[in-house]
């Protein structure tokens, strides 16, 4: 198996770019309220403790991947695939929401 070579401290695309908008809040407020209170339960309901924890740093506290690495003494990379299951598993759930 080839290990990928070239590697972004960040996430980009629309997964992210979606993240991004609830916390933002581009959208009406009592929407960008709503989507907000909903992605937070999901984040400290379903979420495993160490993804929520990634979560946490990438999105509230601007964080990039390998500041988060060092933080928790792990690799940026396993702490891009903690992000991708995070990302993956509230997209699932929030999809009934957007």
């Amino acid at each position: 198996m080839s290990r990928r070579r070239n590697y972004s401290e960040t996430f980009i695309g629309k997964a992210d770019e979606g993240i991004r908008l609830i916390l933002e809040g581009k959208n009406g407020e009592d929407e960008r309220s709503r989507l907000r209170n909903v992605l937070l339960k999901v984040i400290n309901n379903e979420l495993t403790p160490r993804q929520k924890e990634i979560i946490m740093l990438y999105y509230f506290h601007d964080m990039d991947m390998v500041t988060i690495g060092k933080d928790l003494g792990v690799t940026p990379q396993a702490v891009s695939a903690a992000m991708s299951r995070a990302r993956l598993k509230l997209f699932r759930i929030l999809r009934y929401y957007i």
